[in-house]
């Protein structure tokens, strides 16, 4: 203890430096910057390698499907018997079945000079039973897809948020008879009310989107109830509750902020959901009607020629199975980006 305090006296006031202010507000400077919570959640998404490559998959679709409208291969409504049921030709490939020849009797034979197709016109994938090309169709039957899906989203957002947050938010009485309407709407199967929709209302986009939207919102309502349930008991709530703020504005401003996360995500789920539905309703032949096309209808078209002319088939199913796993990955990182929590 002695040695100790001896080697301290040692040290003379010559021996400190005063610390320079400057360098004191540095030293105490938050080196990283604040982030907000859209920052912060971009900022793990980008951490999600299936979910970035599943964003930038279904951008390239939707430009080239909406571009489509301008700039097209060949008009997807025009018929040409002279070039019906051509296999795909691909310029600068030879590989079989993408360079214009088909098998017939045994032997591989050239198509497009049986069909006396001039030298510079190519179909990419080839044409169906009215010689229309199915490039133009597909990139056709998705943009419609996309539009009656991501529309059909939208209502059902708009539906849902606004009843489950009423639902939610006034609780008691009228939380039950919302929630007793719910359970009502629920038990009727959706394809029987889809089915239904489409035989009372003329066939098309509308019709679609209304029979989707009929009973699509039931999931999203739920969601926000509960949501709407858990927050508006919290503090800040309470808080903003006794300063005497109305319910509506404590629904916008502090309860709808908060799970905004869970909306988005969920409208994510849906949109490939209402795809799905969409293309199976063309397929079973309820849906668009000639010379519109959407997947469901291409795929409807295609099985019925798979064991001749495959390709008619598979384009439309490997875009509609492509745009569906990219809108389910991109879901996942989105609910793994907006509540971290979720993954333990």
């Amino acid at each position: 203890m002695e040695q100790t305090q001896l080697n301290v006296k040692q040290f003379s006031a010559d021996s400190f430096e005063p610390l320079i202010h400057a360098e004191r507000e540095s030293r105490e400077k938050i080196v990283a910057p604040s982030l907000t919570f859209l920052q912060d959640s971009w900022r793990r998404l980008k951490k999600n390698k299936g979910a970035v490559i599943s964003l930038f998959i279904l951008i390239a679709v939707a430009v080239i499907a909406f571009g489509s409208i301008w700039v097209s291969p060949h008009d997807p409504t025009k018929q040409n018997v002279k070039y019906i049921n051509l296999p795909p030709k691909i310029p600068g490939v030879s590989l079989d079945g993408f360079n214009g020849t088909a098998l017939i009797g045994g032997q591989r034979v050239d198509k497009y000079a049986q069909a006396n197709v001039p030298e510079q016109v190519h179909f990419y994938l080839g044409t169906d039973g009215l010689g229309r090309d199915l490039l133009s169709r597909l990139l056709m039957g998705t943009r419609v897809s996309l539009i009656i899906a991501i529309i059909a989203a939208l209502l059902d957002l708009s539906i849902g948020v606004t009843y489950g947050m009423i639902s939610g938010m006034k609780g008691g009485k009228v939380d039950n008879v919302m929630q007793r309407v719910l359970e009502v709407l629920s038990g009727i199967p959706n394809l029987v009310v889809m089915i239904l929709m489409l035989t009372i209302f003329e066939p098309g986009m509308t019709s679609i989107i209304l029979a989707m939207i009929v009973t699509g919102w039931i999931t999203m309502a739920r969601i926000v109830r509960a949501q709407a349930l858990k927050i508006k008991d919290q503090e800040y709530v309470m808080a903003a509750r006794t300063l005497g703020e109305s319910s509506s504005k404590i629904a916008l401003k502090h309860v709808l902020p908060n799970i905004s996360g869970v909306i988005i995500v969920q409208m994510m789920f849906s949109i490939p959901s209402a795809i799905f539905f969409e293309a199976f309703l063309g397929f079973i032949g309820l849906g668009l009607r000639p010379p519109a096309a959407s997947l469901g209808t291409l795929l409807n078209e295609g099985y019925k020629t798979f064991r001749f002319l495959p390709h008619l088939m598979w384009a439309p199913a490997i875009t509609l199975s492509v745009i569906m796993v990219c809108f389910n990955l991109l879901a996942d990182g989105l609910r793994d980006a907006f509540d971290p929590k979720m993954k333990d």
